[in-house]
């Protein structure tokens, strides 16, 4: 892990009102430890197909590029601005008004100008002007413009992954211009050039042929299952029972499969299958489809929707009426956000209802999928679970939004409904810091690696 600065190194760091020394055309990337991913190995990308550069680190001089890698940058750029309407629409509106800029983690936590939303998208709306506009061509930098270089790639790497697609300088855009796409998009072409991050590409290969992003084989999970089902009796003196694999259930019950084996999500799936037993759910975990979190997503759409698409592949498989989904930023925002884009319903599964209350849960009925929170706030709402919040009157509780179900979900009231249910202490952060105006973590879409420490700092 790289080096950690003290909170008062960090802030001493952040000037966001000085003015750079130079045009943002002119500042070269600088690759500093803790400041950038390690790349993908060469292997990985073998595995999946994908291209790749061979070894290499970012921190290398004379990155290995393929001798047509222009041609390849400038024909993703065009398949995207024919494909994607959105992309094209977003480098077209754009008034640079900069309501934005001070909206971003990493803009606020690094001061660095191409960490603003509006600059982080001119990086590649300039190389659109400077390569398909005759304008551009013409005139440059004045246009707006600038030639497609080898440093342009090395920037698009460093600042394409400082953005956590968190969208919160979306609810701010006057256009609604959500950068979140434009990152997609960016981080799709670097893929084209065998450019992309160890740590995500990892997890997606493990997800891809395995199920999860650990690699775990369906006997660790239920070893690892077994452990915590032991765990829960030696602390509660209940004994549960969880069905795996089991076809014929009511629903199938998906989460990260960190969920498994690591703190805190632990504690998480412990609390998830208490609460399935005490309330007598029909339901089933597959070891098969063993992941909620979308790896893919980090990295293509591509592969986002082959993850995505076997979760239902196991739904089917297992004969389950619909799905129960835990706690997952990126897994709801994909659920919600591209399925029916990519798959539509798929009729095979039933409106989702819930067997205890009989709640029918409208909103989800092309999808087919319940979030954690909605089911158990509708519990709590019909009188099923009996909660006494006195037993945490020790606590003071706020409530951080994640923010994917709340900017891609509007799940804004479900999980304080449940956390006033259980604790009579609960206070609400500053207005600006909650609900869809949430602050990110400084950690999502794959950026959570332990070399990337103080960015991550900075930005959560």
């Amino acid at each position: 892990m790289s080096k950690l600065p003290k909170p008062d190194e960090l802030l001493s760091e952040v000037k966001l009102h000085d003015m750079p020394s130079k045009h943002w055309m002119d500042l070269k990337p600088e690759f500093r430890p803790g400041c950038y991913l390690y790349a993908v190995e060469p292997q990985v990308m073998e595995e999946l197909g994908r291209p790749h550069l061979g070894k290499w680190q970012p921190t290398d001089e004379k990155w290995p590029l393929p001798e047509n890698w222009k041609e390849i940058v400038r024909e993703a750029i065009k398949k995207r601005l024919e494909r994607n309407r959105a992309f094209k629409l977003f480098m077209d509106i754009c008034v640079r008004c900069g309501a934005c800029a001070d909206k971003c983690h990493f803009f606020l936590g690094t001061g660095d100008p191409k960490n603003m939303p509006v600059l982080r998208a001119e990086l590649i709306r300039s190389i659109i002007k400077g390569e398909f506009s005759t304008f551009g061509k013409l005139f440059g930098r004045l246009s707006g413009g600038r030639p497609l270089t080898e440093d342009v790639i090395k920037e698009w790497f460093i600042y394409f992954y400082q953005c956590t697609e968190c969208r919160r300088c979306s609810v701010f855009c006057p256009y609604g211009i959500d950068t979140a796409e434009v990152t997609i998009m960016m981080r799709e072409i670097l893929h084209e050039l065998g450019i992309a991050l160890n740590w995500a590409m990892k997890p997606l290969r493990n997800s891809h042929f395995v199920g999860n992003h650990l690699g775990l084989q369906p006997h660790t999970i239920k070893e690892n299952i077994d452990f915590l089902l032991s765990d829960i009796e030696q602390i509660t003196g209940i004994q549960v029972e969880v069905p795996i694999n089991r076809k014929g259930a009511e629903v199938l019950f998906v989460t990260p499969s960190a969920d498994f084996f690591a703190e805190p999500g632990i504690y998480t799936f412990m609390g998830y299958v208490l609460l399935f037993h005490h309330i007598g759910l029909d339901y089933t975990i597959s070891t098969y489809a063993s992941e909620g979190g979308n790896f893919g997503f980090f990295n293509t759409l591509e592969f986002a929707k082959k993850l995505h698409a076997k979760i239902y592949e196991e739904a089917k498989r297992l004969k389950v009426k619909w799905i129960l989904g835990g706690e997952c930023g990126h897994m709801w925002r994909v659920w919600h956000q591209y399925h029916n884009t990519w798959f539509g319903p798929f009729d095979y599964l039933e409106v989702p209802k819930s067997p205890i209350t009989g709640t029918v849960f409208e909103h989800a009925k092309e999808n087919k999928i319940v979030h954690i929170c909605e089911f158990t706030a509708d519990l709590i709402a019909h009188g099923k679970l009996k909660l006494d919040p006195s037993r945490n009157d020790h606590l003071i509780v706020t409530f951080h939004d994640s923010c994917n179900t709340s900017r891609a979900m509007g799940i804004f009231e479900e999980p304080r409904f449940i956390i006033k249910n259980v604790c009579n202490n609960f206070v609400e952060m500053p207005e600006n810091t909650i609900r869809e105006k949430t602050f990110c973590c400084g950690s999502g879409s794959g950026l959570n690696a332990d070399e990337f420490m103080e960015i991550r700092m900075r930005g959560g």
